[in-house]
């Protein structure tokens, strides 16, 4: 019993308060004429640079530009 609480509890602390807001920072560029960005999104999921690194790479594409790099993650 107590294991399974002290895995709660740590699950918990983990993905922080409910509700909250993973932002992250990035920079990113389009080519052709050299234009660069420096930008903050929402994200979903784990708060993490690789989870923010896959979404937005994926949603950076969309837009025609390419991410350069994650600089932070933080949860709000």
């Amino acid at each position: 019993m107590m294991k399974t609480l002290a895995s709660l509890a740590l699950a918990a602390l983990v993905a922080g308060p409910a509700g909250a807001a993973c932002i992250a920072e990035y920079k990113a560029k389009r080519d052709d004429p050299l234009k660069l960005f420096y930008g903050t999104a929402e994200i979903a999921g784990a708060c993490t640079l690789a989870a923010a690194r896959a979404q937005l790479e994926a949603q950076l594409a969309s837009e025609g530009l390419t991410l350069l790099k994650v600089l932070s993650v933080r949860q709000e």
